[in-house]
């Protein structure tokens, strides 16, 4: 039976400019961008602050695809606002403006009728309040998170602990050799398992994702596509992807896991095709399915 997915994350408002195209003031934050695509797979409750700002149109993109919002506040202010430009090198980004607004003091109460998923994952947020949010939780199954480079130099010793709690980690390449502090990607994958986490799961942009569990290692590329648009979000999107997969499996084996890897990347690929959640928001399951079987042949090659 499917298990749900408690996702802690932002919800904001960002405006992006590539050299494709201008968008502003369009749905965003590493919570959205996780739980749409989770949606597919399992059902989602989403925790998270907004500001009085946040309409009704907006809530309804979460109802939409029945992910439960009891645990969206609503605070005294304005959403969290993000603004950056992308270069026709997709993987360089820079930010414009960040306006933390209501996101500033949020500190996570998780609602009782969440406190037993079985499922868990932690977006980029203050380790410290990650490791608040998991003191909540009765029993989980799988914990998943997510960190960045602000986290690994300015709050290390919270990463640490947090991390010693998680069963999986989802970073990129360059966070993963700032953490473990070595720059071979294998070695640093093992540095970091040693602090608790059992999968390390590196995102690497146009290079796909690289997957470290155990002694193990499984690789997938990023999906070749014509028109790419937007990148942001498309790490949370596989994030949500990954973990959907995983609970509607609801097994802990390596081939799901494998498997769970190339779901992420489908919804990842699908992410970039339209700003902010749009592509993602109107997909049809065998749309997902057929670029699944895609995947599959990109990589499918025969023994010797």
């Amino acid at each position: 039976m499917t298990s749900s997915i408690l996702v802690v994350g932002s919800v904001a408002f960002d405006s992006v400019k590539t050299p494709f195209g201008v968008d502003d003031e369009i749905l965003g934050g590493s919570a959205t961008h996780f739980s749409i695509a989770a949606s597919y797979f399992a059902p989602v409750r989403l925790v998270a602050v907004v500001g009085k700002d946040f309409g009704n149109s907006h809530v309804e993109v979460f109802r939409k695809h029945n992910i439960d919002t009891d645990g969206l506040s609503v605070a005294d202010g304005r959403t969290f606002r993000w603004a950056g430009e992308y270069s026709f090198d997709l993987n360089d980004r820079k930010t414009l403006d960040t306006q933390l607004n209501v996101f500033e003091k949020f500190d996570p109460v998780i609602p009782e009728s969440y406190r037993s998923s079985e499922y868990v994952f932690l977006g980029n947020i203050d380790p410290e309040l990650q490791y608040n949010v998991l003191q909540q939780i009765r029993n989980p199954r799988v914990i998943a998170c997510d960190t960045m480079n602000f986290w690994i130099e300015g709050k290390l010793d919270s990463l640490k602990r947090t991390l010693s709690k998680v069963d999986i980690l989802v970073i990129n390449d360059s966070e993963t050799r700032e953490l473990a502090r070595l720059s071979n990607l294998v070695k640093a994958a093992n540095k970091i398992m040693e602090f608790g986490p059992k999968t390390l799961i590196v995102k690497r942009g146009e290079n796909g994702v690289l997957m470290f569990r155990g002694k193990t290692i499984f690789a997938a590329p990023a999906y070749p596509l014509e028109d790419i648009y937007d990148p942001t979000g498309a790490g949370d999107t596989f994030a949500g992807g990954f973990m959907g997969a995983l609970a509607q499996a609801n097994e802990v084996t390596d081939a799901i896991f494998r498997r769970a890897i190339i779901f992420g990347s489908v919804m990842a690929s699908f992410n970039v095709e339209k700003f902010g959640v749009d592509r993602v928001s109107e997909l049809k399951r065998p749309e997902i399915e057929e670029r699944f079987k895609q995947f599959k042949a990109l990589t499918h090659f025969e023994e010797l």
